[in-house]
């Protein structure tokens, strides 16, 4: 029977949920304030137009933007260049091609490939390249005027709103290139940043001929973290060094990032302290101390600051 039970959840691609309570929570909400404020602003602004007010495709936007805003598909330009080519593509199909079920495959299959050459695929651009055909006379009306509006008007407070209620949390900035905290060196002569080069994933991923919802970057922290948990590796006091980040590896609220900023060496090891800042977190900018030994209990590993200057091969070994 689990064997059976296996085979189907491999079958249909259920895998083991690893996203946190607070992850979820903040998803759902993200995505009730985003729809909501669309609406709302789109009625102020347009007032109210029926079917022009808002199209479907930002639902699944909103999905993407809430509940995987790291993923390479939910990036600012793949949002918005996603739906600007696809509302184009489906004007011009709609316009361009009598035949209805052409026009409205030609309006998916046109888009999917313009998202392809233009590197910001985003799924629910083909719906709104669909929608360009399909939703009637109040679409149809506004020609080429639906590109801006709503289509890129609905993108555009879809990408304020994910940037600012995103923001709030500091485990899931927005974009993805906010992130202030990485768990890989930006150093390029690192053991693991030679093992996890970012050149040779993307070569990997051309092998593949695959296209990830995920970015290069993340793929090198989750890789890094795999092999991290693989060797059973944890930060002990001796590894503990004075200026070096460390995170708790929690997840959501949690989480936390801590800054060593001073140290008082004690003829007993035991008593050596730490004084660190937090400097990402719950408390964060808050400072406070406490004995080596009780830091290396709490922190999980060392991370690195994205806007750390390149550090020499020589530099990385002493350390």
């Amino acid at each position: 029977m689990n064997t059976l039970r296996t085979q189907l959840q491999h079958f249909l691609g259920i895998e083991r949920e690893t996203v946190s309570g607070a992850e979820k929570l903040v998803s759902t909400l993200g995505g009730v304030l985003s729809i909501v404020l669309v609406v709302a602003i789109g009625y102020k602004v347009l007032g109210n137009t029926g079917a022009v007010l808002i199209i479907p495709s930002m639902g699944a936007s909103a999905v993407l933007l809430f509940a995987v805003p790291h993923g390479r598909l939910s990036q600012p330009w793949s949002v918005f260049g996603g739906h600007l080519v696809s509302a184009i593509v489906g004007v011009a199909c709609y316009q361009l091609v009598p035949e209805p079920f052409l026009a409205a495959g030609l309006a998916v299959g046109l888009a999917i490939g313009a998202m392809h050459l233009l590197s910001c695929i985003h799924p629910p651009g083909g719906a709104t390249a669909l929608a360009a055909v399909i939703s009637g006379p109040a679409i149809h009306a506004l020609g080429y005027g639906y590109v801006f509006m709503p289509t890129l008007f609905n993108a555009t407070v879809m990408l304020t709103v994910a940037i600012f209620f995103n923001g709030v949390f500091p485990w899931r900035r927005y974009p993805a290139s906010t992130m202030r905290f990485t768990d890989m060196p930006r150093a390029g002569h690192s053991r693991m940043a030679r093992l996890l080069d970012k050149h040779n994933i993307e070569r990997a991923l051309g092998d593949m001929d695959l296209i990830v919802d995920i970015a290069t970057e993340d793929l090198q922290r989750l890789f890094a973290l795999t092999l991290e948990h693989a060797e059973k590796q944890h930060v002990t006091p001796g590894q503990i060094r004075l200026g070096h980040y460390y995170t708790n590896g929690k997840h959501g609220a949690d989480w936390s990032v801590r800054l060593i900023i001073n140290e008082s060496i004690s003829p007993d090891p035991e008593k050596h302290m730490l004084t660190y800042r937090v400097a990402e977190g719950r408390g964060v900018r808050s400072t406070n101390s406490c004995t080596r030994v009780e830091f290396a209990q709490w922190a999980a590993r060392r991370v690195f600051p994205n806007w750390a200057p390149v550090r020499s091969a020589s530099s990385e070994q002493a350390q």
